[in-house]
Order: structure tokens, then C-alpha cells, then sequence
């Protein structure tokens, strides 16, 4: 096998690492958000910098393997990983997440009144 074509798999191979870490580092957000309570604002904000911060790792797979020349496979390894890490991983790796940080969420009782006026007491984190 020729090294340029071993190189591109190399390559492709690890935009699929990247794509899955990518995810990883998503759903990890989205414990955090599971932990905590957010507004829609602050929401919007954590994945407004997430995917900056996204686009910031490829540009830089981009530039540091391939002298920054864009290269649509690499585009579509990154997705293909996420698609994969999302479908074969997110799953089970998102529940031990979640366990995980039902250990360290944050309670507060927050009173509130539903529809026929008896008071209820919501939990963070149920």
C-alpha cells in the first residue's frame, strides 16, 4: 500500500476519533446541564462556545495534518464519528454520566402551584 494512501486512512481515522471526541465532550455538557439548571439563554450560550470550540479542533486537525488544506473527507470523517459515537456510545456512555452526576446534583426545592391550585415541590435533577 502506497504511504499517501495510508496516510489518508490515518487521516480519516483520526477525524473519526475526533468527531466521537467531540460528542463525548457534548455529552459531558449535557450532564452538566442535567446537574444544573439553565436558562434557555445560558443554554444558547454553552453551545454557541461548544461549537466554536468544535470548529476550532478541526481547523486545527486541518492545519496540523494536512497544512490546513481542506479536505472533505476529513469534514465527513468529523461527522461520521459524531453520527457514530451519537448512535453506538452516547447511549450507554450517557447514562453512567447521568448516574454519575444524580451523585453530585445540585437540589433545590423550588415551590410552585399547578393547574387546580395545590402546591408542588419540583426537584433538580428528577
Amino acid at each position: 500500500m502506497s504511504g499517501v494512501i495510508r496516510y489518508e486512512a490515518w487521516l480519516l481515522m483520526l477525524s473519526l476519533a475526533t468527531g466521537g471526541w467531540l460528542m463525548l465532550v457534548y455529552d459531558t455538557i449535557r450532564v452538566f446541564r442535567l446537574m444544573i439548571r439553565h436558562s434557555a439563554f445560558a443554554v444558547g450560550l454553552e453551545d454557541f462556545f461548544y461549537w466554536i470550540g468544535a470548529g476550532v479542533v478541526t481547523f486545527n486537525l486541518l492545519y496540523q495534518q494536512n497544512d490546513g488544506g481542506l479536505r472533505a473527507y476529513v469534514i465527513g470523517g468529523v461527522l461520521g464519528g459524531m453520527i457514530l459515537y451519537d448512535r453506538l456510545i452516547s447511549r450507554i456512555f450517557f447514562k453512567g454520566l447521568k448516574k454519575l452526576g444524580k451523585k453530585f446534583t445540585i437540589k433545590s426545592g423550588k415551590s410552585t402551584r399547578n393547574v387546580t391550585g395545590k402546591e408542588q415541590t419540583e426537584k433538580v435533577g428528577d
